[in-house]
Formats: structure tokens, sequence, C-alpha cells
């Protein structure tokens, strides 16, 4: 029993872990970008909740940055994609939390697949337009990104800000924001 649980509940652990690397890849737009939430925090729900640690990211990432107005269309295009990817990511979670009750295991297998698929798809979509913010960076930019990014565990809690964790080693931080 306790090996059919685990085979169970080895997809959904992986589920979670890579819709927490997503989330923590969105990360970085002007402030003026973020939504004004006048509830507390206590009755947000947790795509609110995840909306505004995804536009906490990205004034985050704009003020470490130093985004100028010159760069703030390709900016704007690289958060709008972070944005857009924390959204997709959070509606096929939830549609699936929806659906898991009643999958059998080859759905809830395909699910997954689903998901890792959408993943990759987020990221190809996120690489490009960093792609273009990156070639209009100034050089010290371009080096406090390299520092940021290549230091920047992403499927790792410090990743979140959680104390007591040690960072990543740099080859599982190279590629940054993920969806």
């Amino acid at each position: 029993m306790k090996n059919l649980i685990r085979k169970a509940a080895l997809p959904l652990a992986l589920s979670l872990a890579m819709f927490a690397g997503a989330s923590i890849a969105q990360s970085t737009a002007p402030a003026s970008a973020m939504p004004a939430s006048t509830a507390p925090a206590a009755t947000k729900t947790h795509a609110q909740r995840r909306a505004d640690e995804v536009e906490q990211q990205i004034t985050s990432l704009h003020t470490k940055l130093g985004i100028t107005d010159a760069q703030s269309s390709q900016w704007d295009a690289y958060a709008q994609a972070m944005r857009d990817n924390a959204q997709k990511t959070g509606e096929a979670f939830k549609e699936r939390a929806q659906k898991m009750s009643a999958m059998n295991a080859d759905e809830v297998m395909k699910s997954y697949a689903e998901l890792a698929q959408l993943h990759a798809d987020n990221m190809q979509k996120l690489s490009s337009a960093f792609s273009t913010l990156y070639a209009a960076l100034s050089p010290e930019q371009k080096q406090t990104a390299d520092d940021l990014f290549r230091n920047r565990p992403m499927h790792h809690p410090s990743a979140r800000g959680h104390k007591g964790s040690k960072p990543a080693s740099a080859s599982s931080t190279a590629s940054a924001p993920s969806t």
C-alpha cells in the first residue's frame, strides 16, 4: 500500500515542484504595474497572492536592473510574459486539481506531461522576451542580470525568500525565471 501511495504521489510532487519553479521564475516590472489590492492577505485567493508575488518579483528585478525609459518596451514584454505564464500555470493547476479525484493513473500521468509541456512552452516565451531585453541592456545591467540569474535558485525554497535554506549551485540556477 505504501508503495502505491508513493507511486501516485510522485507525479503530484513533481507537479508542485514545477509550479513552484515556474512561479519563481516570473520576476519583474515597474511599480506602476502593480495591481491595487485592497483585500487583506488572509482573504486573498491563491491566485491573487500568486499575482501579488509575481508583481513583487517584477518590481524587484526592474529596480535591480535599473531599467531605463528607453528599455521600457523590451521590459514590458518580459514582464507581461511572466504575468501570462503565471496566470496560465495557475489555471492549469487549478483545472487539474478539480479533475484529480476523477482521474485514473493514466490520466494523472498525461496531465503531468501536459503541465511539463506548458512549463517548457512558458520558458521558451520567457526566454525569448528576456533575450530581447538582455540585448537592450547596458554592459553594467548585463553584469547585474548575469549575477542575479546565475545565483538565483529556481527550484529551491530560498528562491522564495525562506530563511535557513542554502543557495543552489550555479549550474542549477542558470535558467533564472521559469514560467
